[in-house]
């Protein structure tokens, strides 16, 4: 990358002995999953159900998903403190373990809130999310994997010192520390949740190993309320943050405009050694949560560019993580067996049908009738480019062009033209 005015350093990836990290990785997916992830639980009137993931792995077991050549499954322990401490204080850590063992809330902290109630074993319910996709990261960086999936992670809301947006640990962040205590010095994350990954963009402000973007409704309209062109990091990182705020009613069209016209780009640019991505599932239509309009098509042509553009610039080097999505049957379900298809190198035809067995497991213990088929039936194709011009008076681009603006120049990219 030609980065203008140095704030974001430029040059290939640095390699280690014997050639770049994971140049001649095996083509393992591995995946993160065991029941014990189902412990994250807020309660039955909670969005954050983990009936999400219950329901998403029996779907992906019934289409042959994880018996695919080179699908590895592993389950995941509760992380020490030690490595939760790498995103987390010692005193949020130890207000967790409390508040899980005692029931005792500290709404200063997050804990026993709307957002966020106790619940018993919370501690290690969240510790195990930070093994996941810690684990996961570092046997992609080792060469051990050539993709890896945690459905269960993605809690971009967690702070320092606090939770919120129904996330306790961030498990995202800890997973690129622990890549770049083994040596990385460019790692891309990438969050495609409707709502703006505030806590990852906290964490990684002011340092410009780590790209940040966030593509996602407009804080205006959705929580956190953060997430604007203008932020683009801190005074040593300038350009390392890029903020895509949506409008609301944003579909399919305007969702992979925005994905190919900003995100693909700018981490191009960058050129990481690991790409991190962040896929919750709440920028669908039917979300009960958000305001975005975009299909279960839409999101999986998002996903299939992500694989793409991990192999495209980080030598395949690519950790997907999960994250929001409250449409429990309809459409969670759906996206993530997609994604770990993709993820297997076996993308699932859009047109594939819900395997009986799963529509009826789902219509005779939750009662909503289940979707026949794996895609939403819209036309999720490939925007124009941005080079073929953009629309002055449409809400979209002219969010598009102010992200372009605020950050291009610091990639070495034309706003208006590339």
């Amino acid at each position: 990358m030609a980065a203008r005015r140095g704030a974001v350093p430029g040059g290939r990836p640095a390699g280690r002995p014997g050639g770049r990290p994971g140049a001649h990785a095996p083509a393992r997916t591995r995946v993160v999953w065991s029941p014990a992830l189902l412990g994250y639980d807020f309660g039955v009137r909670h969005p954050m159900t983990p009936l999400r993931l219950d329901l998403t792995f029996r779907l992906a077991e019934q289409l042959g998903v994880l018996a695919l050549p080179g699908v590895e499954v592993v389950g995941a322990e509760p992380a020490d403190d030690a490595l939760v401490a790498t995103a987390h204080t010692p005193d949020y850590i130890a207000a967790v373990r409390l508040a899980g063992t005692q029931g005792v809330p500290d709404e200063a902290r997050g804990l026993g809130t709307e957002d966020d109630p106790v619940f018993p074993g919370m501690h290690d319910a969240a510790a195990r999310l930070v093994t996941g996709s810690v684990e996961s990261a570092l046997a992609v960086w080792r060469g051990q994997a050539r993709h890896a999936v945690n459905l269960a992670g993605g809690m971009h809301h967690a702070m320092p010192d606090r939770a919120s947006g129904f996330c306790v640990y961030n498990d995202a962040v800890a997973a690129i520390r622990a890549v770049l205590a083994e040596g990385a010095t460019r790692v891309a994350y990438l969050d495609l949740d409707a709502h703006h990954g505030d806590g990852v963009e906290r964490a990684f402000w002011d340092d410009p190993r780590v790209l940040t973007v966030s593509v996602h409704e407009s804080g205006t309209t959705l929580f956190p309320g953060t997430g604007h062109p203008a932020d683009i990091g801190g005074p040593q990182a300038q350009g390392s943050v890029v903020n895509v705020a949506l409008p609301a009613g944003t579909s399919d069209a305007g969702w992979l405009r925005a994905v190919q016209s900003v995100a693909l780009p700018v981490v191009r640019a960058f050129s990481p050694q690991l790409l991190v991505s962040q896929h919750g599932c709440d920028a669908h239509a039917n979300d009960p949560l958000t305001n975005l309009a975009v299909s279960v098509d839409g999101l999986r042509a998002a996903a299939l560019e992500v694989h793409d553009l991990a192999h495209d610039v980080a030598g395949g080097r690519w950790l997907a993580l999960g994250g929001g999505g409250y449409a429990i049957v309809q459409v969670v379900p759906r996206i993530w067996t997609h994604l770990l298809a993709i993820a297997a190198h076996a993308p699932i035809d859009v047109a594939t049908p819900v395997p009986q067995a799963w529509r009826e497991h789902v219509e005779g213990t939750l009662g909503p009738p289940a979707p026949e088929v794996m895609g939403d039936g819209e036309a999720a194709g490939s925007p124009a480019p941005w080079s073929a011009g953009y629309d002055p008076g449409s809400p979209l681009d002219r969010s598009l062009l102010a992200t372009r603006k605020h950050v291009f120049d610091w990639h070495g990219l034309d706003a208006l033209y590339d």
